[in-house]
């Protein structure tokens, strides 16, 4: 990419990052500090999404569809991931607290976040949206804003730190995992087997490469497949360890609280270890509360 058009992006990650920062500062050296492990996913999410967008991957992406495939799963899944893994409730209170940005609560709920993400998928696959992208850089411009907004709005409803709905627990999100890479998967499966040549725009760069439109196609969709198999792994183990965690901090909460003579079910405990306040209520049984 030209440094004139590199330049831009490069800023805006920097600020973005400066930003991040600021408010970790501003939490630092108290109760609500921003862990160190949060701080590395969000800096490595927003140099992911640079690298993507200012290296080589960039312009190949405009010649062939398997690098156009793979810049886009990469912005749109693994650097939003990291992003969103950066993330927690006091460090964006300030931002919900604008006016509007309220709507971020109803946007990250499971099932409109899914719907949104899905439908934004598949839409800018559609070969008239796509190669439309491809050709005129004001509507890739929209691509990468939409597939990195609601990217990272879908994993917010999973991961995020704003409320969840009480019935979204380990199970789930375990079928909101299997629903979005079921969702990916049959799209990858589409490229791979699907045949023909679904996007025409590719052929000169095609030829350049000497690779075929079938091969093209069928690399794109093998590299979504694998992307998204080793992220549903790490989804995987990551809700097995989250389980196991709050099933020991619940039964440590009951004991605590027989410890000192408060009454609190089960179902209350869950809760508040479901919603990370388990300290709070901890805190709230030392007070007599």
């Amino acid at each position: 990419m030209p440094l004139g058009q590199a330049a831009p992006i490069v800023l805006a990650a920097a600020a973005w990052a400066a930003l991040y920062l600021r408010g970790c500062t501003r939490l630092r050296g108290t109760t609500r500090a921003v862990p160190g492990w949060r701080v590395a996913c969000f800096l490595a999410g927003a140099a992911l999404m640079t690298a993507a967008l200012v290296t080589p991957l960039a312009e190949l992406a405009d010649e062939v569809f398997w690098a156009h495939m793979l810049e886009h799963l990469l912005l749109g899944d693994v650097a939003t991931l990291l992003l969103v893994l950066g993330l927690t409730g006091p460090l964006i209170a300030p931002l919900l607290r604008l006016p509007g940005m309220g709507a971020l609560r109803a946007l990250a709920h499971p099932v409109l976040a899914f719907s949104l993400w899905a439908i934004d998928l598949y839409a800018w696959h559609v070969p008239v949206l796509h190669e439309a992208a491809v050709r005129h850089d004001t509507v890739h411009a929209i691509q990468h804003a939409l597939l990195i907004g609601l990217g990272m709005n879908m994993w917010m409803a999973l991961l995020g730190p704003l409320p969840k709905p009480a019935w979204f627990g380990n199970a789930a999100m375990l079928g909101y995992v299997a629903a979005v890479r079921l969702t990916g998967a049959v799209l990858g499966n589409v490229f791979v087997f699907g045949g023909g040549d679904a996007y025409g725009v590719y052929a000169p760069g095609e030829a350049r490469w000497d690779i075929s439109p079938a091969g093209d196609q069928v690399t794109a969709g093998a590299i979504m497949m694998v992307e998204g198999s080793f992220v549903t792994l790490g989804l995987l183990c990551w809700l097995f360890l989250r389980a196991a965690r709050q099933t020991d901090e619940r039964q440590r909460l009951l004991e605590y609280a027989r410890e000192h003579g408060a009454e609190l079910t089960d179902e209350r405990a869950a809760r508040a270890v479901a919603a990370g306040r388990g300290q709070e209520l901890r805190e709230r049984i030392d007070a007599g509360g």
